[in-house]
Formats: structure tokens, sequence, C-alpha cells
């Protein structure tokens, strides 16, 4: 065998017979077999791996998982060695045999001796281009994680604030409506109702709390203003507290005229002062129980966008990933009308659910920052083929042919500097095509922009 198992490897092209024996010299022939594990990711990266025959299975930890990003089956294919030029390289990859074969083997120490010797200013950029990559990749990494966090902190901050300050003012004045429930009761007790008076005087309370208080204002003030009337005619005083919750309720003057039936002569203003405070109870309990209801729903949404207790590849409901970004991306809608087209039927497509919402996140965002404000905002999802097509649609005044373009380039923005989700549109076609093998278009008319995402129905998700 000796070193004519190097020759006519194309990675090895341009080294004469004295530089290949001495890197075969340097180095060792290993044999390998099936599901033999290699080399591990994140061991540092003490020798280069150049395959010579058979295949190389790459694996990486993704989340909770090992995920496989790719294979060596061509012989001259090389991973590892990043210590002949990186103190701190580690391997990117877990290398496991596929089928049995062989491998060179060179410590990263003869590699650099070698590489130094034979291409001196190749080093000298090698050097450079491992330290730019280092410092570029590690940039942008922090850059998309802290943008995607910041994100979903400013868009569950936004939403969750309504919610969370109408159940402070429910609990609060809850406390007060408590204290004028008890002394309404006393005063209750002071005019000597009677027990069959007060179940008859809680019936009718029931019957207010069952009956559905209409949505029109106009007619709301209009009972109010009569119930107002009937209490001053019937010497009640507080008739200005008293009122509102009545009629808001429902209570009309005839519902009045019961009551005074029911209490036989006995003073009105105790028995319709605790119905009054037992409603607003009521009311605030309502009030409280929808607003946590709506931080619960909030909750649900983000613990969706966000996947964290789902793997990283998994069957997934696009339909759910754009309601969830619709929601965390609610506070940025005031002004904006939109409308959910998502098809009854939806087959579920193979993919990284995270990985998608943040490509929803940064086409939503887009589409709301074109508007400026004001527009429609179409959201739809549908089957078509083999695949399903995601469209983002703005009312905007549309994109030129200059900026359309350029859009999917790494770095190009026309947005100032501090707006937008940082992603840019280079990132969600890298999402798409090229871990999600799908495909992302732009199509841009008089007053409609359209960003077209279609994700194909078999997985073909890949990691780089």
């Amino acid at each position: 065998m000796g070193v004519d198992v190097l020759r006519g490897l194309a990675l090895f092209q341009g080294l004469d017979d004295e530089q290949l024996s001495e890197l075969y010299t340097a180095g060792e022939v290993r044999a390998f077999g099936a599901g033999e594990e290699l080399f591990r990711e994140h061991r540092p990266s003490d020798d280069w791996w150049v395959l010579l025959d058979g295949a190389i299975t790459l694996t990486r930890h993704v989340g909770h998982e090992e995920t496989e990003i790719g294979s060596m089956a061509v012989p001259g294919q090389w991973a590892g060695g990043f210590r002949a030029w990186d103190e701190y390289g580690v391997y990117l990859a877990t290398g496991r045999g596929a089928v049995g074969g062989r491998v060179l083997r060179v410590p990263a120490p003869a590699l650099r001796e070698m590489a130094e010797s034979w291409f001196p200013f190749g080093v000298h950029l090698i050097h450079g281009l491992v330290g730019s990559v280092r410092r570029i990749e590690g940039a942008a990494r922090q850059r998309e994680a802290l943008v995607a966090l910041g994100t979903l902190a400013a868009g569950l901050a936004h939403e969750i604030n309504n919610p969370a300050s109408a159940a402070t003012r429910a609990v609060d004045a809850m406390g007060e409506t408590t204290t004028a429930l008890l002394a309404s009761l006393g005063r209750l007790a002071d005019v000597h109702i009677t027990a069959a008076q007060f179940v008859a005087l809680a019936e009718l309370r029931q019957e207010l709390g069952e009956t559905p208080a209409t949505a029109d204002p106009l007619a709301v003030a209009d009972r109010e203003d009569s119930v107002s009337d009937w209490l001053s005619a019937h010497g009640v005083e507080r008739d200005w507290a008293i009122a509102p919750p009545l009629a808001a309720a429902g209570a009309d003057v005839a519902w009045c005229d019961r009551v005074a039936e029911v209490l036989e002569g006995t003073p009105v203003e105790a028995a319709l002062d605790w119905v009054a405070a037992s409603l607003t109870m009521s009311s605030l309990l309502s009030e409280l129980k929808e607003s946590t209801r709506r931080i619960s729903e909030l909750v649900a949404a983000v613990k969706s966008y966000s996947h964290l207790d789902r793997a990283s590849l998994q069957p997934v409901d696009v339909r759910e990933g754009l309601a969830s970004t619709l929601v965390m991306l609610g506070h940025r809608m005031e002004g904006v009308r939109v409308v959910r087209d998502f098809a009854a039927e939806l087959p579920r497509v193979p993919g990284d659910a995270g990985e998608l919402n943040q490509v929803w996140t940064n086409l939503v965002d887009n589409a709301v920052d074109a508007m400026d404000g004001s527009g429609t905002l179409r959201v739809s999802a549908h089957a078509d083929g083999d695949g399903v097509v995601v469209e983002i649609a703005d009312t905007g005044p549309g994109m030129p042919e200059n900026v359309r373009a350029h859009a999917f380039e790494p770095f190009f923005t026309t947005k100032d500097v501090g707006k937008g989700t940082g992603l840019g549109l280079d990132i969600a076609r890298r999402v798409v095509v090229e871990r999600h093998g799908g495909d992302i278009a732009i199509h841009t008319g008089a007053g409609d922009t359209v960003l077209s995402v279609r994700l194909p129905l078999r997985s073909q998700v890949r990691r780089s």
C-alpha cells in the first residue's frame, strides 16, 4: 500500500513524491468499522482525518438529541486538524463509521509543521481567516440569540402588561367592593328584612346575573338614567352609585318595581345597595378571570413560539407557528388590519419549529415596517402539491427592483440602525432553503408585496 494510497486524491494534487512521503510518514493509516467512533464533537481537534475509502457519518447534538448533519463518503474528504491553526480548535461534529473503511490520521502539530514548510504564505492566510471567522461567527451567533430573545421578551412584556394591569386593578377594586358588600348586609339587617324577602331579592338579583347586558353604550346610558330617576323618586340618596352597576347588568324600571313589590314598603336603598355591590363583585371576578385566562394564553403562545419543550426536528404545524408569532408581535400591529387565511386542512411539514418561527417573525416584522403603522397584513398558509406555501403580504408602497435584487444578500438592509429584527432576509433564506430544502421568493406590485415561502412535505432539514 504505502504512499501510493495518497496518489490520485484531488486533495493532494500539487504535492510531489517527497511531500507525499513526508505526509504519509507523519500520519498513520487506520482502518475503522461501521459504528466505530473516530472523533467526538467539542473535543480538542488534535488530529486531521482524511478519508481514503468507506464512509463516515457526521452527527451533532442539537438540544437534547443527536442530529445527522452530513457525511464523508468521497475519498479525500477531511475533518478536524483545527489545532494546527487554532489552539482552541475543537471538532465540530462526531464522526462514526457508516461502512467500514480507512482514514489517514495526521497529528495537528505535524500538519502545521508541514504546512509552514510547504506553504508559509498560505499558513499566514489561514491564521487570519480562522481568527476572522471565529470573531464573525461568535458575534453573529450572539447577535441572533439576543435579537430572538429581545423580540420574545418585548412582545411578551407588551402583550402581558394589559391583562396583568387589569387583574391588578380588579383585585384592588375587589377589596373596596368586599367592604361595601359587607356594609350593605349590615344595613339590610337594620331595616329588618325578612328571610323570605331576602330570598326573593336574591332571586331577582340572580335574574340580572343571567341577563346579558347590551353592548350598545347608548342603550346602557338611557337605562341608567331611567333607573337613576326611579331611585330618586323612591328616596334613594346614593342613586349615582347604585344605578350604574344595575343598568350595566340589565336592570330597568320594571325590574326595580318588582324589587319594591317584594320589599312591601321596606326602604329599597339598603336592598339595592346590596344588589349593586354583589353585581360589582361578580363583574370584577369576571374581569379577573378573563385577565388571568389571557395571561395563560400568552404563556401558551410563548411556549409554542419558542418550542423550548420540543425536539428540534419534528412535524410542524405552520399555522400554530404563524398564530403564535402574530401574538408575540401584537404590540407592533396597532393601526394594522390583520387578515388570517389558513387552510382548514393543512399537512404538517418536517422541520425545526423554532427556526421557522424566526423566519415568520422576520417576514411579519418587515411587512409591518413597510406599512408604517397602517394598512393590511395578510398571513396565509395552504397546501400546494408536495409542499406547504406560506405567504406574508402587506399593502405598503412595494419593493423597488434594485432592493428586491439584493434582498437576500448577506448584510443587505434598507433599515436604519436599531430598526427591525436584525435577522435579515439572508438568514431567512438560509433557514428555508439550506436547512429545510424549501424556496423563498418576493412578489411585488403597486400596493402589494408578498413574501412567499414554500416548504416541502418530505424531510430535507440540514444543519451547517
